[in-house]
């Protein structure tokens, strides 16, 4: 037997989805855009980073191979082949959400269409408010729009601590997002407000009720906390989470991933704050799994803090920072080991708008045993799910096909 370590960096797109203009999103490219703007000098930020974008250790496994693959936006190709396996996937979820990504990546496509509030002013029914607020005993809601969290929470902030009257927004996604102080409403009471959110809105097939609870006592001072919890709605069928869970395995859940899947098929959750102590978390998490068992990370930060943002800067420092501790991980890998990097979705800080962006995503499949080849465009990001499944040893899902050498349709070609 062998571990598997699959670490999604959220919202890390590459662009040439092929149904991206029926997004919305014909052009958007967050990998090759943001090479473009730091080369240009647009990525730099005094105190931050300046010049091209560096990211030595994910271009040596193939990610501007990949990305030269997936669309038209050529990026500088290294010298050396790469030394993963590596190629892209296309989304056929109908959602560039959060959970649609991550269920497909874990074998489930989203064939359904979420729910969504509509880009108006106020954007949730009077009724669901009505009983939100009776359900909940609050006096009232602030914002009710579509909105930036970060914007929202300066905009409502301090009316929220004088009112007692909870944020809420939404976005383009299936969500709705309460945000409110850790003290002056209560993190206890917030999970309490989502949690009837979420069963008041399962008929409008709303995807997630995402608590944002935030500290200080003024506009300049607030700053959302790690204690974010998603309250989703689970898959529709068993994931690759729960298929590892029945088979006796261990899924090890570090960051939002629980969340993700409703908790289905998770055996142990390890919460952390910001991208590094995830990083440090996986770490750990990796010197404890033992053969057969699964690291699910999501690294939130590029899409939370810079891509929903449109922060260039701030997206490229943060992908620098992920590149130069990846060695850490990969020293960490052992024979029969698999590690995979890709992610859920788009989010091009380049593009109109602060919303995800439909792209395909890069696969790169690193482990000591493994061919450093191509395994091309697959058709679907749940040929991810089933490649981890294929390796670890459990038996194929419905919707993907490995892509190891000997497991699914396609063997790796060069």
């Amino acid at each position: 037997m062998s571990r598997a370590f699959l670490f999604v960096l959220d919202s890390f797109g590459i662009g040439g989805a092929p149904d991206a203009k029926a997004f919305g999103d014909e052009g958007s490219n967050t990998l090759g855009h943001i090479v473009e703007a730091c080369a240009a000098g647009a990525g730099d930020r005094a105190g931050l980073r300046s010049g091209p974008l560096q990211l030595p250790n994910l271009k040596a496994l193939g990610l501007f191979h990949a990305a030269n693959l997936a669309s038209d936006l050529p990026l500088p190709r290294e010298p050396i082949a790469p030394s993963a396996l590596w190629g892209a996937a296309e989304e056929v979820s109908r959602g560039k959400d959060t959970p649609s990504g991550h269920w497909e990546i874990a074998g489930v496509p989203v064939t359904f269409n979420w729910g969504y509030f509509p880009q108006k002013i106020p954007a949730f029914p009077d009724s669901l408010v009505a009983t939100a607020m009776q359900r909940a005993q609050i006096p009232g809601i602030l914002g009710n729009k579509h909105a930036s969290g970060t914007d929202i929470i300066d905009e409502y902030g301090e009316e929220h601590i004088r009112t007692g009257k909870p944020i809420f927004y939404t976005s383009t996604d299936s969500v709705i997002q309460i945000a409110a102080h850790e003290v002056h409403f209560g993190l206890d009471r917030l999970y309490e407000l989502c949690a009837i959110l979420r069963e008041l809105v399962d008929p409008l097939n709303i995807g997630r009720v995402i608590a944002r609870p935030f500290i200080g006592e003024t506009r300049a001072t607030f700053t959302r906390t790690g204690n974010r919890r998603d309250y989703s709605v689970p898959p529709p069928e068993p994931t690759l989470l729960d298929r590892l869970t029945d088979a006796g395995r261990m899924v090890i859940a570090i960051g939002k991933i629980g969340d993700i899947y409703a908790h289905r098929g998770v055996g142990q959750v390890r919460k952390a704050n910001g991208n590094m102590a995830l990083f440090d978390e996986t770490l750990v998490a990796m010197d404890d799994a033992q053969d057969g068992d699964l690291v699910f990370t999501n690294f939130v930060d590029f899409d939370m803090l810079y891509g929903h943002r449109r922060d260039v800067p701030g997206y490229a420092a943060a992908l620098e920072a992920f590149d130069r501790r990846l060695p850490e991980a990969l020293a960490r890998m052992r024979p029969g080991d698999l590690m995979v990097l890709t992610a859920d979705h788009g989010c091009d800080p380049t593009f109109k708008g602060t919303d995800h962006t439909r792209e395909r995503v890069p696969v790169l499949c690193y482990g000591p045993d493994l061919p450093h080849a191509s395994f091309g465009i697959r058709p679907t990001f749940a040929d991810i799910g089933e490649t981890v499944a294929a390796h670890l040893g459990i038996a194929p899902g419905s919707h993907g096909k490995s892509f190891l050498k000997g497991t699914g349709d396609l063997s790796p070609n060069a």
